[in-house]
């Protein structure tokens, strides 16, 4: 009795597998397209979008127009690719460190404050620079646990009130803005260390309100148009750093010796004639910069060995170039000037302090006198 064998045709099997699986494939990729065009994906699409331009602090009108979100711009590579161009050595250092507590905004393509920052009142630190924003929101108030408010060389033509609630701020940073008045409320802010009013060319006064503070020790009012020393910096007990260069002085006040603990006084480029006396009572003033085009009288004394004075330096004003330039050119030039300048002289003086910490530095004065 003999075997049955079966014959299968090869061809016919794999002509059938090959079709299923065509059929597979087709049937996955219907599906995908489904999923694709549908509601719940789309939903999901501009969450996931909505929620990185809200980590990366991308404002909401930039991807929200009339209600819909649009995510067909490529916007975030958009602001990526300008953030890059913006950042200096400066703010790429801050990049390396990302803080979750530190806010912090670069660029003239910011011309508000992200909707999503008044959700994070947990912030201690607002670092803002260089942008074209001229409002802070009086929401600031919120933020009761900011430690640096740092808002340098943007648009800001007023501070809200409301910064007078920051009851934790040490340091404070308005430099190279619009501003022509600071809100007496600043005063409140009991705990500030560290003040920077400089490079706010119309700024004439200081309130009256800012004598509580009495534990700044450094205050810069550079580059502004006072015309005397603010009573209130007069008032502030533990100021070790006094910075008025860059305005309309012609004397100082009487009084200044109230300033017990100065250590360093910036006046270059001011109109002052003679130096007081009673300079000789600042027993811790170490640091003298001062203007000599016209300058008559200065006090033999500082040159004694007596004094703490180590370094006293004459400086002239640059000559006047600005002929021929119009007004947003002399300003812009005089911004950026005074920034450089200011810059330098906290570099030299830096360096001067770290030479001075060297054993073999033994003289106890000195006079730079530039032409």
């Amino acid at each position: 009795m003999g075997h049955k064998v079966v014959v299968f045709d090869i061809a016919a099997i794999r002509g059938l597998w090959e079709t299923r699986v065509r059929k597979h494939k087709a049937w996955q990729k219907k599906e995908a397209d489904r999923l694709q065009r549908s509601a719940l994906e789309k939903i999901k699409e501009e969450w996931n979008f909505v929620a990185e331009c809200r980590r990366k602090g991308i404002p909401q009108a930039e991807y929200c127009k009339n209600g819909h979100v649009d995510t067909s711009v490529r916007l975030l590579e958009k602001i990526e690719r300008n953030s890059r161009a913006w950042l200096g050595p400066r703010s790429q250092e801050r990049q390396k460190r990302r803080n979750p507590f530190v806010f912090e905004l670069w660029g003239p393509q910011w011309k508000e404050l992200p909707d999503s920052l008044k959700e994070q009142t947990h912030l201690k630190e607002w670092h803002i620079d260089s942008t074209l924003i001229q409002i802070i929101p009086s929401y600031i108030e919120l933020f009761t646990a900011m430690r640096v408010l740092d808002l340098p060389q943007n648009q800001l033509s007023a501070l809200p009130a409301e910064i007078g609630c920051l009851k934790n701020l040490k340091e404070l940073n308005v430099s190279f803005n619009h501003l022509k008045s600071i809100p007496p409320e600043v005063g409140d802010c009991e705990n500030l260390e560290k003040v920077d009013f400089s490079g706010n060319l119309d700024l004439t006064e200081l309130p009256f309100e800012l004598s509580h503070l009495k534990r700044v020790t450094f205050i810069d009012l550079s580059a502004n148009a006072f015309s005397s020393v603010p009573i209130c910096v007069l008032r502030m007990s533990s100021l070790q750093w006094l910075d008025i260069s860059s305005n309309h002085l012609n004397d100082l006040p009487q009084d200044i010796d109230r300033l017990e603990e100065l250590q360093a006084l910036l006046l270059y480029k001011n109109k002052l004639t003679y130096l007081p006396d009673v300079l000789l009572n600042l027993k811790k003033l170490s640091l003298l910069v001062v203007s000599g085009d016209c300058l008559v009288q200065l006090p033999t004394a500082l040159c004694d060995a007596s004094t703490p004075l180590k370094f006293v330096s004459l400086m002239d004003n640059p000559i006047d170039n600005t002929q021929g330039q119009d007004d947003d050119e002399v300003l812009e030039s005089e911004q950026d000037r005074q920034h450089f300048d200011k810059e330098f002289m906290k570099a030299y003086i830096e360096d001067l302090k770290e030479r001075e910490s060297v054993p073999s530095y033994t003289t106890k004065v000195s006079f730079s006198l530039q032409l």
